[in-house]
């Protein structure tokens, strides 16, 4: 596994997989890149190059540990491109990796090509998701036979009542089946402190990242999953409002892992907005769902 040396000295790895155009790519958690798999085939399109967050995966734990925080991992993004020796690069970041991405495009957008943010986070731009707007959308689910027991555990926790993560977690797929039990568990993020330090104070300036993106040059998609707890239809369309030459695209049935939901409408949408051909504009809702993926809003 490729590796390259982060500002402070920290060694970090990156995996790359697939044939084309590079496309860097940025996880959420921080959890191990590996649940990414090749994003759903995008690597047909695409030379992914995914980096492994500093103490995940095969990248090496900081001295300082106060470098887990999100706005400082941005140096590490930027330390790759320099790395692979791109002018300027596309990227794709899943989830909290948004938070990551959304920051670099601020503080280095002539670095930039076109951006996809799949599923993402938005705490870097200052956007709240209620708990009622996560009871409204779990309330789509009512006809599962899960429901009951996922939808108490979800208003104790959105009411501050409780924290049962394990008994919601149907609600972060298209379908709870064994393949999305299975992802759920290979997505958890095993390094705690790094989990918790990503938000620390500081981390986070909403007003000065909006602005730097309210003059954003670079065409943004940013992909929501229908059925999303973590990252909903609305907050996602609330974050496409942020960027001059924004796509929003929603795909039916999904989660918060929709290559996993239905990877050919994934990759379809995906690959088409960053190969600039039979692009997409507005809003669009491609096919229909038939896989299920996952990762729980208390990591983002």
């Amino acid at each position: 596994m490729p590796t390259f040396c982060a500002p402070d000295g920290t060694r970090l790895a990156y995996r790359e997989t697939g044939t084309g155009a590079p496309l860097v790519c940025v996880p959420g958690g921080p959890a191990d890149s590996s649940y990414l798999g090749d994003l759903g085939g995008l690597s047909a399109h695409r030379r992914l190059i995914v980096l492994d967050l500093r103490g995940t995966g095969r990248s090496a734990v900081p001295q300082d540990t106060s470098s887990y925080r999100c706005d400082r991992l941005v140096d590490d993004v930027e330390a790759l491109r320099t790395h692979l020796r791109l002018p300027r690069m596309d990227l794709l970041a899943h989830s909290a990796g948004a938070n990551v991405v959304t920051q670099y495009a601020a503080r280095h957008p002539e670095r930039v090509g076109r951006i996809a943010l799949v599923t993402p986070g938005t705490r870097a731009v200052g956007i709240e998701i209620t708990g009622e707007t996560r009871r409204a959308l779990a309330r789509l689910r009512r006809n599962e036979p899960w429901f009951p027991e996922a939808y108490a555990a979800l208003e104790a926790i959105t009411e501050g009542r409780g924290g049962d993560w394990e008994a919601v977690a149907p609600f972060f797929h298209g379908r709870w089946d064994a393949v999305a039990r299975e992802q759920h568990a290979r997505a958890r993020p095993d390094n705690e402190e790094a989990v918790a330090l990503f938000g620390a104070e500081g981390a986070f300036t909403p007003g000065a990242t909006r602005a730097a993106l309210g003059t954003l040059t670079a065409p943004v998609l940013l992909l929501a999953g229908e059925l999303d707890l973590n990252s909903p239809p609305r907050s996602v369309e609330e974050c496409a409002e942020l960027f001059p030459e924004a796509t929003l695209v929603v795909q039916p049935g999904a989660g918060h892992s929709p290559w996993l939901d239905d990877a050919g409408c994934f990759v379809q949408a995906v690959s088409a907005f960053l190969d600039q051909a039979n692009g997409l504009s507005g809003t669009e809702r491609p096919g229909p769902p038939r896989k299920p993926g996952t990762r729980p809003w208390p990591r983002r």
